[in-house]
Protein backbone atom coordinates (compact mmCIF):
# COMPACT_ATOMS: atom_id res chain seq x y z
CA UNK A 1 0.00 0.00 0.00
CA UNK A 2 2.90 2.33 0.66
CA UNK A 3 3.86 1.78 -2.88
CA UNK A 4 0.49 2.95 -4.30
CA UNK A 5 0.62 6.14 -2.18
CA UNK A 6 3.87 6.93 -3.32
CA UNK A 7 2.96 6.28 -6.82
CA UNK A 8 0.62 8.82 -7.10
CA UNK A 9 3.09 11.19 -6.18
CA UNK A 10 5.23 10.57 -8.41
CA UNK A 11 2.75 10.44 -11.38
CA UNK A 12 1.67 14.07 -10.42
CA UNK A 13 -2.20 13.51 -10.77
CA UNK A 14 -4.27 16.76 -10.95
CA UNK A 15 -7.87 17.08 -10.10
CA UNK A 16 -7.82 20.82 -11.59
CA UNK A 17 -8.08 21.78 -14.83
CA UNK A 18 -5.15 23.45 -16.24
CA UNK A 19 -6.51 25.76 -18.83
CA UNK A 20 -6.25 28.81 -16.84
CA UNK A 21 -8.33 31.75 -15.24
CA UNK A 22 -9.47 34.40 -16.64
CA UNK A 23 -9.37 36.30 -13.33
CA UNK A 24 -12.70 37.60 -13.15
CA UNK A 25 -15.71 36.22 -12.07
CA UNK A 26 -19.30 34.90 -13.70
CA UNK A 27 -18.93 35.19 -17.52
CA UNK A 28 -21.69 37.07 -18.02
CA UNK A 29 -20.94 39.85 -16.31
CA UNK A 30 -17.62 40.42 -17.95
CA UNK A 31 -17.55 43.48 -19.52
CA UNK A 32 -15.34 42.47 -22.16
CA UNK A 33 -17.75 39.99 -23.30
CA UNK A 34 -20.99 41.87 -22.82
CA UNK A 35 -21.43 43.21 -26.63
CA UNK A 36 -21.42 40.00 -28.01
CA UNK A 37 -23.80 39.12 -25.10
CA UNK A 38 -25.63 41.79 -26.73
CA UNK A 39 -25.75 40.74 -29.90
CA UNK A 40 -26.28 37.07 -29.01
CA UNK A 41 -29.21 38.38 -27.07
CA UNK A 42 -30.62 40.48 -30.23
CA UNK A 43 -30.10 37.49 -32.45
CA UNK A 44 -32.14 35.10 -30.48
CA UNK A 45 -34.60 37.52 -29.71
CA UNK A 46 -35.21 37.93 -33.25
CA UNK A 47 -34.93 34.24 -34.16
CA UNK A 48 -37.39 33.64 -31.43
CA UNK A 49 -39.74 36.40 -32.78
CA UNK A 50 -39.63 35.00 -35.89
CA UNK A 51 -40.46 31.50 -35.13
CA UNK A 52 -42.99 32.39 -32.50
CA UNK A 53 -45.06 34.77 -34.98
CA UNK A 54 -44.38 32.16 -38.11
CA UNK A 55 -45.50 29.18 -36.84
CA UNK A 56 -46.51 29.24 -33.34
CA UNK A 57 -49.02 32.48 -32.96
CA UNK A 58 -50.56 30.78 -36.33
CA UNK A 59 -51.12 27.60 -35.11
CA UNK A 60 -52.56 29.36 -31.58
CA UNK A 61 -54.54 31.47 -33.99
CA UNK A 62 -55.60 29.12 -35.69
CA UNK A 63 -56.70 27.16 -32.98
CA UNK A 64 -58.83 29.51 -31.30
CA UNK A 65 -60.13 30.58 -34.50
CA UNK A 66 -61.47 26.55 -34.76
CA UNK A 67 -62.33 26.69 -31.19
CA UNK A 68 -64.66 29.74 -31.45
CA UNK A 69 -66.37 28.69 -34.80
CA UNK A 70 -66.89 25.10 -33.21
CA UNK A 71 -68.38 27.29 -30.21
CA UNK A 72 -70.62 29.49 -33.13
CA UNK A 73 -71.27 26.43 -34.74
CA UNK A 74 -72.36 24.43 -31.67
CA UNK A 75 -74.55 27.69 -30.46
CA UNK A 76 -76.15 27.87 -34.11
CA UNK A 77 -76.99 23.76 -33.45
CA UNK A 78 -78.52 24.55 -30.05
CA UNK A 79 -80.89 27.37 -31.76
CA UNK A 80 -81.79 25.39 -34.46
CA UNK A 81 -82.57 22.45 -31.93
CA UNK A 82 -84.73 24.62 -29.88
CA UNK A 83 -86.66 26.36 -32.73
CA UNK A 84 -87.18 22.78 -33.70
CA UNK A 85 -88.66 22.12 -30.37
CA UNK A 86 -90.42 24.90 -30.12
CA UNK A 87 -91.99 24.11 -33.33
CA UNK A 88 -92.66 20.64 -32.31
CA UNK A 89 -94.53 21.71 -28.73
CA UNK A 90 -96.45 24.42 -31.13
CA UNK A 91 -97.38 21.35 -33.30
CA UNK A 92 -98.28 19.00 -29.86
CA UNK A 93 -100.13 22.14 -28.89
CA UNK A 94 -101.98 22.20 -31.75
CA UNK A 95 -102.81 18.23 -32.28
CA UNK A 96 -103.68 18.21 -28.56
CA UNK A 97 -106.18 21.23 -29.37
CA UNK A 98 -107.53 20.10 -32.01
CA UNK A 99 -108.05 15.97 -30.51
CA UNK A 100 -109.78 17.75 -27.50
CA UNK A 101 -112.10 19.41 -29.87
CA UNK A 102 -112.79 16.35 -31.68
CA UNK A 103 -113.10 14.57 -28.42
CA UNK A 104 -115.74 17.47 -27.21
CA UNK A 105 -117.69 16.92 -30.40
CA UNK A 106 -117.74 13.19 -30.49
CA UNK A 107 -119.23 13.75 -26.62
CA UNK A 108 -121.91 16.31 -27.37
CA UNK A 109 -122.70 14.07 -30.79
CA UNK A 110 -122.82 11.23 -28.48
CA UNK A 111 -125.09 12.94 -25.81
CA UNK A 112 -127.15 14.32 -28.80
CA UNK A 113 -127.96 10.67 -30.15
CA UNK A 114 -128.42 9.74 -26.44
CA UNK A 115 -130.62 12.62 -26.09
CA UNK A 116 -132.77 11.73 -29.46
CA UNK A 117 -132.81 8.39 -28.69
CA UNK A 118 -134.45 8.96 -24.91
CA UNK A 119 -136.74 11.17 -26.44
CA UNK A 120 -137.75 8.60 -29.28
CA UNK A 121 -138.28 6.00 -26.49
CA UNK A 122 -140.06 8.54 -24.27
CA UNK A 123 -142.53 9.10 -27.45
CA UNK A 124 -142.97 5.66 -27.71
CA UNK A 125 -143.58 5.21 -24.52
CA UNK A 126 -146.55 8.15 -24.26
CA UNK A 127 -148.19 6.76 -27.32
CA UNK A 128 -148.78 3.31 -25.74
CA UNK A 129 -149.81 4.63 -22.38
CA UNK A 130 -151.82 7.17 -23.98
CA UNK A 131 -153.34 3.85 -26.05
CA UNK A 132 -153.88 2.18 -22.88
CA UNK A 133 -155.36 5.46 -21.30
CA UNK A 134 -157.42 5.60 -24.36
CA UNK A 135 -158.68 1.28 -24.12
CA UNK A 136 -159.25 2.32 -20.09
CA UNK A 137 -161.59 5.29 -20.53
CA UNK A 138 -163.14 3.05 -23.33
CA UNK A 139 -163.65 0.26 -20.54
CA UNK A 140 -164.86 2.67 -17.90
CA UNK A 141 -167.22 4.57 -20.31
CA UNK A 142 -168.75 1.13 -21.14
CA UNK A 143 -168.56 -0.33 -17.23
CA UNK A 144 -170.63 3.05 -16.52
CA UNK A 145 -172.94 2.95 -19.02
CA UNK A 146 -173.44 -0.77 -17.86
CA UNK A 147 -173.63 0.31 -14.46
CA UNK A 148 -175.94 3.85 -14.70
CA UNK A 149 -178.23 0.90 -16.79
CA UNK A 150 -178.32 -1.25 -13.61
CA UNK A 151 -178.80 1.48 -11.30
CA UNK A 152 -182.04 2.87 -13.18
CA UNK A 153 -183.29 -0.31 -12.85
CA UNK A 154 -182.36 -0.91 -9.65
CA UNK A 155 -183.29 2.85 -8.65
CA UNK A 156 -186.95 1.92 -10.08
CA UNK A 157 -186.67 -1.65 -8.23
CA UNK A 158 -186.09 0.67 -4.95
CA UNK A 159 -188.72 3.11 -5.72
CA UNK A 160 -191.65 0.65 -6.66
CA UNK A 161 -190.31 -1.15 -3.28
CA UNK A 162 -190.47 2.22 -1.38
CA UNK A 163 -193.73 2.97 -2.33
CA UNK A 164 -195.39 -0.26 -1.67
CA UNK A 165 -193.90 -0.40 1.70
CA UNK A 166 -194.97 3.34 2.57
CA UNK A 167 -198.90 3.08 0.83
CA UNK A 168 -198.96 -0.63 1.07
CA UNK A 169 -200.51 -0.50 -2.93
CA UNK A 170 -197.96 -1.72 -5.63
CA UNK A 171 -197.39 0.81 -7.88
CA UNK A 172 -197.50 0.37 -11.69
CA UNK A 173 -194.00 -0.08 -13.24
CA UNK A 174 -194.39 3.39 -15.94
CA UNK A 175 -195.58 5.50 -12.92
CA UNK A 176 -191.81 4.79 -11.56
CA UNK A 177 -189.90 4.33 -14.42
CA UNK A 178 -191.12 8.47 -15.26
CA UNK A 179 -190.58 8.86 -11.85
CA UNK A 180 -187.18 7.90 -12.04
CA UNK A 181 -186.23 9.50 -15.30
CA UNK A 182 -187.49 12.39 -13.72
CA UNK A 183 -185.15 12.43 -10.62
CA UNK A 184 -182.06 11.30 -12.77
CA UNK A 185 -182.12 14.20 -15.00
CA UNK A 186 -182.23 16.27 -12.56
Amino acid sequence: MAESHGGAKATGAHTEADGGHHGGGFPPFESSTFASQLVSLAIAFVALYLIVSRFALPRVGGAIEARQNKIEGDLAEAQKLKDQSEAALKAYEGELASARARAQAIGNESREKANAQAEAERKALEEQLAAKLAEAEKTIASTRTTAMSNVRGIAADAAGTIVQQLTGVVPDAASVNAAVDASLKG
